[in-house]
């Protein structure tokens, strides 16, 4: 199949499809005598796995990683789990980051009037934040 519909078969988008090949994530595409590539139902297998992989939020290198062990059949099954709990440790340094700052958010919305006055606690809480970096 061309791009275009590895592409719909995929769910992924001919940009995409083009970037993953320059990353080496999936192999150079085979290529007709007029130079377009051409993609086999294993390559659509391993663009759709690399999608489910980026659904979950694995980074690219990530990716690289799980495909080289997908591909692996020697594997062990406690190097896919220590790669999988590795990001879930990532995800949960992120939730914790992402929890701190809606909760200073909320905190400055709450004690902001809201009104026709120029004094507005959010602003103020904002630039508190931008001089404790700054020092």
């Amino acid at each position: 199949m061309n791009i275009g519909q590895a592409a719909k078969a995929s769910g992924i988008s001919v940009k995409m499809i083009r970037h993953y090949e320059s990353l080496g994530l999936i192999k150079e595409a085979a290529r007709t005598p007029a130079g377009y590539r051409l993609y086999s139902d294993n390559d659509v297998h391993s663009l759709r796995f690399i999608k489910s992989a980026r659904s979950l939020g694995f980074s690219l290198a990530q990716i690289k990683q799980l495909l080289s062990l997908w591909a692996n059949r020697d594997r062990a099954s406690a190097d896919v789990k220590a790669l999988a709990m590795s990001h879930i440790e990532e995800l949960n340094a992120k939730i914790s980051e992402l929890t701190a700052m809606r909760d200073l958010l909320a905190d400055l919305a709450t004690s902001c009037h809201g009104d026709n006055r120029a004094d507005c606690p959010i602003l103020s809480g904002l630039e508190n934040e931008c001089a404790s970096k700054a020092v």
